[in-house]
């Protein structure tokens, strides 16, 4: 009963997205489809912001790492969230007011061409494995839920996602983000209530851990250094997310910018606490993790069918409406940043659908090959924290910086990146650090940083490009509301 009343709720959830879609706003030009126009306000951009990272790694391995782990699971999602989006608020009227649309051009006002597109590159990388790790999220959890194989269970959710993006672009996005947005949170409280009313509560929870031996169970910070490894890397790649910036850029001022990341910021907090403590509530429910997940099992074993299928698809909202803006980035990528030539806007606006298009069957094929959402995560903030944190970063910052510090960094930074894959596929390479550890990540940015700074003083200065680019973007300046 649960499985059909669910499947009826997803086709009819589907049914809405595409009439919303179909019946807004057409886009006319590449700015209206990943953009919107800069027309959208602020509160519609937040609440996009926070669809973009509250999604499987939130509603499901996040639960399932706080059953094992208690409140110090907070570290792997939360805390890196937190720091990325404070960093956001006090960057986006700079990145905002830069008067470049995309990282790749802001990187060839402020480097070279060659510099662009190898950043570009790698930022497509990072979109397309990161969306891949969504697809593996919904096959997952579809998979789980309606019974599904998981092949045939990816592909229906990939599909859903595939068909409304290539019709609305980021306008669309926006819209389906939102009514998504509004379907996980009902969802995502009332799982944490049933979960914790059935529990017992806190005080359950606790003598449930005291008698598994869980002395931190309860502790907040008990996860620091254990998750400390993915606070530093998520947190230096969700910085510099493209998609993010893509919302800043999109917004109509660059104080809407602020006011987007710090509504975003405030929000992250309460949601991420009732992920943590549904998976909790799970030690007193289930005597060991639950094949399907802590949130799948509680919706299976102490909901109502009606309400089971209200949080099915509420979950899977949340999930596709990460994976829609990892894909539409991507694309923006491809079809703003990596294509040359100069082409009539409706050409280009028919290469952004077909760029939609090649950016989700490839990541289609990863997810199918690779399936573990961690895994996948774990390469593409690795590439994004080696090979682009530094110059990115940097360029806002360092005058003296150029482009061909800049190119030495990423090499260097992919290079490394490269290796260290090489020994996670077993390769007998010499490492002097731990696979995944946060040893790797800090050597990896430093390495990065020596190779910008060096290269940098031991060659040309650019000033001139520099000068502008930083003057542009006025980061510590005072002015507000810009319209450019």
């Amino acid at each position: 009963m649960l499985r059909i009343i669910s499947l009826i709720g997803l086709l009819v959830y589907f049914a809405v997205l595409l009439v919303a879609v179909t019946r807004e706003k057409k886009n006319h030009s590449v700015l209206d489809y990943f953009f919107a126009g800069r027309t959208l306000p602020f509160w519609a951009l937040s609440i996009t912001f926070i669809a973009s990272w509250w999604g499987a790694g939130s509603a499901i391995s996040t639960a399932d790492l706080a059953y094992t782990d208690g409140l110090g699971a907070f570290w792997y999602y939360g805390v890196p969230v937190l720091i990325s989006t404070l960093l956001m608020i006090l960057g986006a009227k700079g990145i905002r007011r830069v008067g470049y649309l995309t990282q790749g051009k802001m990187m060839e006002a402020r480097y070279s061409k060659t510099v662009s597109k190898i950043l570009s590159v790698m930022i497509l990388i990072f979109m397309t494995l990161t969306a891949a790790s969504q697809m593996v999220g919904i096959g997952t959890f579809f998979g789980t839920y309606l019974g599904l194989n998981y092949e045939l269970a990816v592909v229906v959710g990939t599909g859903i996602v595939l068909i409304y993006s290539m019709f609305g672009g980021f306008r669309g996005v926006v819209l389906t983000d939102i009514i998504q947005f509004v379907l996980l949170l009902i969802s995502a409280v009332a799982v944490f209530l049933v979960a914790m009313h059935a529990s017992g509560g806190l005080g359950a929870i606790q003598a449930a851990a005291e008698a598994a031996g869980k002395t931190d169970y309860m502790s907040v910070t008990a996860g620091a250094s254990k998750y400390m490894t993915y606070v530093i890397t998520f947190g230096c790649a969700w910085m510099i997310q493209a998609n993010v910036w893509q919302r800043i850029s999109a917004a109509k001022t660059d104080r809407d910018a602020r006011k987007m990341t710090v509504m975003s910021f405030f929000a992250y907090i309460p949601l991420y606490l009732i992920v943590v403590l549904t998976g909790m509530a799970g030690l007193v429910l289930f005597d060991q993790m639950p094949a399907g997940g802590v949130v799948t099992a509680v919706v299976v074993e102490y909901m109502p069918p009606a309400l089971g299928a209200l949080v099915f698809v509420g979950i899977a909202a949340a999930i596709m409406s990460t994976m829609d803006s990892l894909i539409n980035t991507g694309a923006m990528t491809l079809a703003i940043d990596l294509r040359s030539g100069e082409k009539s806007e409706e050409e280009k606006l028919k290469f952004s659908r077909t760029a939609t298009l090649l950016v989700t069957a490839v990541a289609l094929v990863i997810s199918l090959g690779i399936r573990s959402i961690l895994e996948i995560s774990w390469m593409a903030s690795d590439v994004i924290t080696t090979g682009v944190f530094v110059p990115l970063v940097a360029g806002f910052l360092w005058r003296r910086g150029n482009s061909k510090g800049a190119m030495a960094a990423m090499l260097t930074g992919l290079v490394y990146c490269v290796y260290n894959l090489l020994i996670g596929f077993g390769l007998p390479l010499p490492a002097f650090w731990a696979p995944q550890s946060a040893l790797q990540v800090i050597l990896s940015v430093a390495l990065s940083l020596a190779v910008y700074v060096g290269v940098s003083l031991r060659t040309e200065p650019e000033y001139d490009k520099a000068d502008r680019f930083i003057a542009a973007a006025n980061l510590f300046g005072k002015q507000g509301g810009t319209e450019a």
